[in-house]
């Protein structure tokens, strides 16, 4: 196969997959672990890919922020399981913070049947949260055009006023060695907040957000648990460094 060939199939596989091996590399393209290694290598340089442990996955610019649509169409089916399986672990009594994320908004219908309170900074969740009769405060400020999130000093403030049973935050990305990020600052500054004054913490992140890294830490990964569907080649890696809770199909 020529080097051309190879490099596209390399950046095929990791579009469909998100995340490769060098494993699976070899076995696709029939080449040596040298080659894939190299290969791998220019392809970096060329801004295609990012190398990570064992391995290769997509390239997203850091401060890039996808949309409210975008957010809830991608993997959407992977986010419903995830979510149905956070909202098992809220118990009666209870008051939760829910991120503006749209992995947490779909635990909002699986929470109708439970007596909790919830402290919310996502503009989108307030529908679902009223029309289900959950009793809801929405922390006021700076509100994003792009993900209707609640943002800045006043949403700090607010925040702050409450003590929380348990959080559930989503992440635009979150690695080995950066922990969770974000690509907005003001809204990392939500996020650790809410981890800081919560007794269960838990990130909610389907697999295509593994080995992303974005703008803005939030926290190491040692700072909450993880609920995703990623069973990748570095989930052993992962839960030496913390709870991985896998929704399985």
């Amino acid at each position: 196969m020529l080097t051309p060939e190879r490099h596209q199939l390399i950046l095929e596989l990791i579009q469909e997959h998100h995340t490769v091996t060098i494993k699976q590399l070899v076995e696709h393209t029939t080449s040596s672990e040298s080659t894939i290694r190299r290969d791998l290598d220019q392809l970096e340089q060329l801004g295609k890919l990012k190398r990570v442990h064992g391995g290769a996955s997509l390239r997203q610019a850091a401060s890039e922020e996808p949309t409210l649509r975008e957010k809830t169409t991608k993997n959407h089916q992977e986010k419903v399981s995830i979510a149905a399986m956070a909202a098992s672990m809220v118990r009666n009594g209870e008051c939760i913070f829910i991120d503006a994320g749209s992995t947490t908004y779909e635990m909002i219908p699986h929470l109708s049947d439970k007596n909790i309170t919830v402290v919310t900074n996502g503009l989108n969740h307030l529908n679902a949260l009223t029309s289900h009769s959950i009793p809801t405060y929405v922390l006021g400020g700076f509100v994003k055009q792009r993900t209707r999130a609640v943002v800045g000093t006043m949403a700090l403030k607010n925040l702050e006023q409450y003590r929380y049973d348990q959080c559930f935050l989503g992440v635009n990305g979150l690695t080995l060695e950066d922990g969770f990020t974000t690509p907005d600052p003001e809204e990392a500054a939500i996020k650790r907040t809410a981890l800081s004054l919560s007794q269960k913490r838990f990130v909610l992140a389907d697999h295509s957000k593994f080995e992303e890294v974005a703008f803005s830490q939030i926290a190491d990964l040692r700072e909450a648990s993880i609920i995703t569907n990623y069973q990748g080649a570095l989930s052993a890696s992962y839960k030496e460094k913390t709870s991985l809770k896998v929704v399985t199909p």
